[in-house]
């Protein structure tokens, strides 16, 4: 398919946060852009700023005229439920159908691509690439998975004629999405067992780590792989923390409040390099940036620049409220890996704090699949609520999981399962230092209101 013939593109879940990039890219290039989502969010209500046309309801009705024309490409969502009524009728009437990552190849084809993949830290890594690429000038798009604070969008666009283009993406595992990709350079920020619904085994999902390590083409050809936590691969760039590799990262320390490290390259060391998001997980994220930036030729001083002048990503270790008395942090944290190394930071950097810790559950089938990890992760935290699972794509597994079987195995003295709506008033039963929210559901609609609860309370702050 030849993109260039299509005119407009209708976006089944175009809320979804690959979806809206997608959505803003050919925004942006002038096409006319559409679709349904199921909420009205956040997110959805900027692309609407933006001038993009959303739907709600789920109805044929409503559809654009031009949607079943030969011009327009309908993208989905693997996420999309079988039943719903736009999805059937477009399916069988649509003229040009492809998935999310159909269309990102597409697009990435036939240019330079940078591909992010792995199960922890692919988000964080491929904003910041992003961040270092755009500030030093290069003509790159990136797709990202989550809303960048430096440029409120998840969309990076530095469209600079006669120079070379560089897409950008995150490769994503799910649903074996990241297969329909061919970069020229490739990085695997960590190799967890995830999205058990597509890889019940370990082994299968190596298999596929591994086929699309086999993907990577001309020119470049090279991917980049964590030490700590990936597979050999042969002609591999090896990156770590605290190991000798091709690049590494070490003596991290804080020093008032703030994080440095030193940054080897193969031919010298970068000394006290600013560490914009906190702790040692984030370090590897940072490490891999850094590798592929110097790869890239991207001059030291530039690279530092950039680093310096980052200020992360939405939902990545989200300061909401910072006083003498309270502190409320907002995390993405959904997998039992990501929940330890978000507590511990938390701890490296808050010292001798109670924290209260209010965590929804992701999927049934990671959550039945993790139940085990989940109740351990969680007994790092002083207080839980324990929020009911957010199913996402799934219908509830039968004699499965809940979040009461899962508060079961807690072992902790303060905890209890609480729906989302009755969160603030078990909040202000509770005697914490700091307020930790996490998970990939909606959990971040508690955000303003916890915030507006402790300013009334605790006194208003100036947001970092």
């Amino acid at each position: 398919m030849n993109l260039n013939q299509i005119d407009s593109f209708y976006f089944i879940g175009i809320g979804g946060m690959g979806m809206s990039s997608l959505a803003r890219y050919f925004h942006t290039m002038g096409k006319t852009v559409c679709g349904h989502d199921q909420n009205r969010t956040f997110l959805t209500k900027e692309l609407e700023k933006e001038g993009i046309s959303i739907n709600y309801h789920d109805s044929i009705e409503i559809l654009p005229k031009w949607v079943l024309s030969k011009q327009c490409l309908i993208v989905y969502t693997p996420a999309i439920p079988s039943h719903h009524k736009q999805w059937i009728f477009l399916k069988e009437h649509g003229k040009n159908i492809k998935k999310r990552s159909q269309v990102l190849s597409l697009i990435t084809d036939n240019e330079i691509c940078i591909a992010i993949g792995g199960t922890h830290g692919k988000t964080t890594t491929c904003t910041l690439l992003g961040h270092i690429l755009y500030s030093v000038g290069i003509n790159v798009t990136a797709f990202l998975g989550g809303i960048s604070e430096n440029y409120q969008s998840n969309l990076i666009l530095n469209n600079i004629l006669n120079r070379k283009k560089i897409f950008l993406v995150e490769a994503d595992e799910f649903d074996h999405s990241f297969l329909y990709l061919s970069p020229n350079i490739a990085c695997i920020t960590s190799f967890d067992q995830d999205h058990v619904d597509t890889y019940p085994r370990k082994e299968f999902l190596e298999k596929a780590y591994i086929a699309f390590s086999n993907r990577i083409k001309k020119p470049y050809k090279k991917i980049f792989l964590c030490q700590e936590e990936s597979f050999r691969f042969n002609n591999a760039i090896y990156y770590s923390v605290l190991k000798k590799e091709n690049y590494y990262s070490n003596h991290l320390y804080i020093k008032k409040n703030k994080w440095y490290f030193d940054f080897h390259t193969p031919r010298e060391i970068w000394k006290s390099l600013p560490l914009p998001i906190p702790g040692k997980h984030n370090l590897k994220n940072v490490t891999a940036a850094l590798a592929i930036s110097d790869y890239l030729k991207i001059p030291k001083e530039k690279i530092r620049k950039a680093l310096f002048l980052f200020k992360g990503i939405k939902r990545r270790y989200s300061i909401h409220y910072q006083s003498s008395k309270k502190i409320y942090i907002d995390d993405y944290a959904h997998h039992p890996t990501e929940i330890n190394a978000l507590i511990s930071t938390v701890r490296d950097c808050f010292p001798n704090k109670k924290i209260l810790g209010i965590f929804q559950p992701h999927l049934f089938s990671r959550t039945k699949f993790f139940e085990e990890s989940f109740a351990k992760s969680l007994e790092h935290l002083d207080i839980l609520i324990l929020l009911d699972i957010y199913p996402a794509r799934e219908l509830p597994i039968k004699n499965g999981i809940n979040s009461n079987s899962l508060l079961e195995k807690i072992e902790m003295n303060s905890k209890e399962v609480s729906t989302i709506s009755k969160v603030l008033e078990k909040i202000e039963k509770k005697h914490f230092d700091i307020i930790l929210t996490m998970g990939a559901g909606d959990i971040d609609t508690l955000i303003i209101p916890i915030k507006k609860w402790l300013n009334k309370r605790y006194g208003s702050i100036n947001e970092k």
